[in-house]
């Protein structure tokens, strides 16, 4: 099963890093990190999402609450919380596909953000399967190249948590 994590840090140089070889050192499979600022100046949010079980889950967690700059470990996938994830995807578009190509894209609401003369470039944001389904509906044109964010995440606010 998939565990989206959410670890707040202070925003020092290498807290990436032992926080990936803390991980990778352990033999934990890592499906997505990333990690960006956050509203508090000085600390950085770390959106790691990993396969196992309850208990290796509960497991990754322990051990980065561990590290010094650690200042928060949440297992967001134990209630309701809304990922995201961004790719960029460059297809071939030869002149005669791209009504069909741009169709295509327009249904999963992609944005052009590049085009030249043989491919066009896509951004695709929404949850996992949205991005996998865009992907997949793009493959039979030619993908190029792919690059992608991974998952950023936060906990639901609001009526979804049941506050009124």
């Amino acid at each position: 099963m998939k565990h989206t994590i959410s670890v707040l840090a202070e925003d020092h140089p290498g807290v990436l890093t032992r926080l990936a070889g803390l991980i990778s050192r352990r033999g934990y499979n890592v499906d997505s990190l990333s990690v960006g600022r956050t509203e508090k100046e000085g600390i950085s949010r770390f959106t790691l999402v990993v396969s196992g079980d309850e208990e290796t889950v509960q497991q990754i967690e322990k051990q980065l609450e561990k590290l010094i700059e650690v200042i928060e470990v949440k297992d967001l996938s134990k209630g309701p919380f809304v990922e995201r994830w961004m790719v960029l995807a460059k297809v071939k578009a030869p002149m005669e596909q791209r009504p069909l190509l741009l169709q295509t894209a327009e249904v999963f609401r992609s944005r052009v953000v590049d085009i030249g003369e043989d491919s066009i470039i896509f951004e695709t944001t929404g949850d996992r399967g949205k991005v996998t389904a865009f992907l997949e509906a793009v493959k039979p044109f030619g993908l190029v190249e792919i690059s992608s964010s991974g998952a950023v995440a936060l906990e639901r606010a609001g009526f979804a948590n049941g506050h009124s």
